[in-house]
């Protein structure tokens, strides 16, 4: 199955689907024209496009904050046996077209996939070459190419990649993603929180938890975070990022469909819910196969790939509406057209933030981190 939206519309009666659409996904999403130079590109290169809107209620005292959001997923371009920098000059060349179709959307912020510039080979467990394709994030080769888009197409981009730190700081690697300004020029970096070590995400094999927080990053076009992949799973994260202040958090991923996709529609719908902003779940697409066989640990037999990675990224609104996701075997464009003045008004309407009651959890959570924490349990 490519797309489940367009399974549910193409096999139940036509009042059914809508239905269940509307059960699934919220109230519907307009759809965007795009011009026909873009839809012809889309053909040409083979990869799917997409596009909505989603609408809020226009207000009296306060002008529309109308943002375009573009969300890419992409496979990988050559095997992966080939040379480090042959499949990075090939991914390069890969997004740019991607790139130059968000621009001809008209989209103001592009966030691409978690480590977007290599395999995912974190499942191998080995360090070469894989530790090759780390890169400094601002002075990296990735960054100083999204730089020069960025600027070109008067865009904000985030960029998740493998980040080599500098000397000072031992050289280490971490999983980042790095925001450039629709100037062109570096605003900052944030940093993957928690780091998953289930089935063959042997992620701390490379690189551990961050140290820089849940940063928010004021551009021209909004108030964004990046939420990077495994830190779904985990709500405070996502609360955090509220908390200081983001319209739209985005979640760059990588995952499979044997591990996470029954989770995949809700994590990013639901923190978009509970936290009053704009979430943007990108998951990559396609099967990578590595050159020499792993385990996963679990008793069966040694294997070359990681499973497939089903794509499927979406858009969710603070009301719980979401787009359609793209397609779970093809590279792909996901455009959305949103106000971010519905973030202020599901606040008011919901008063999710209202009832928050942070001093109640942050009294507890002090307590429960404590080495003589019983816990309040009550027994008969």
């Amino acid at each position: 199955m490519d797309d489940l939206y367009a399974s549910l519309n193409e096999h139940l009666p036509p009042e059914l689907a809508k239905e269940a659409v509307r059960i699934l996904y919220g109230a519907p999403c307009r759809k965007l024209e795009l011009n026909e130079e873009v839809h012809n590109l889309s053909q040409s290169e083979n990869f799917d496009l997409k596009a909505f809107g989603i609408d809020t209620a226009e207000e009296q005292t306060r002008p529309k904050r109308i943002v375009r959001i573009g969300a890419i997923q992409n496979s990988i371009v050559l095997p992966t046996n080939e040379p480090v920098s042959k499949q990075l000059e090939a991914l390069h060349q890969r997004i740019a077209t991607l790139i130059h179709a968000a621009y001809l959307c008209r989209c103001n912020i592009v966030c691409l996939q978690e480590a977007w510039h290599m395999p995912f080979a974190f499942c191998t467990r080995e360090k070469q070459p894989w530790c090759e394709f780390a890169e400094h994030a601002i002075n990296g080769p990735s960054t100083k190419f999204l730089c020069q888009l960025a600027q070109k197409y008067n865009m904000v981009i985030v960029s998740s990649i493998l980040e080599r730190d500098d000397e000072v700081h031992g050289e280490v690697i971490w999983n980042t993603a790095v925001v450039i300004s629709n100037s062109g020029k570096y605003i900052g970096k944030s940093r993957k929180n928690h780091i998953p070590r289930v089935g063959d995400f042997n992620e701390s094999t490379y690189y551990m938890e961050s140290t820089l927080g849940h940063p928010v990053f004021e551009t021209q076009f909004g108030k964004i975070a990046i939420n990077i992949c495994y830190g779904r799973h985990h709500p405070q994260n996502w609360m955090m990022y509220g908390i200081n202040g983001a319209e739209i958090v985005f979640n760059p991923s990588a995952t499979v469909g044997g591990l996470s996709e029954p989770l995949w529609s809700i994590e990013a719908r639901n923190a978009a819910i509970a936290n009053s902003y704009f979430t943007v779940a990108i998951n990559r697409v396609g099967t990578e196969s590595f050159p020499n066989e792993f385990t996963s640990g679990d008793g069966k037999a040694a294997h070359k790939n990681f499973g497939h990675f089903y794509g499927s990224s979406y858009v969710t609104a603070p009301d719980g509406t979401r787009t359609p996701g793209l397609s779970r075997t093809k590279d792909g464009l996901l455009v959305t057209e949103v106000d971010l003045n519905m973030c202020r008004q599901v606040k008011d309407k919901w008063g999710f933030r209202m009832t928050q009651r942070l001093e109640l959890y942050a009294n507890s959570l002090n307590e429960a981190i404590k080495t003589d924490y019983k816990g309040q349990l009550i027994k008969e």
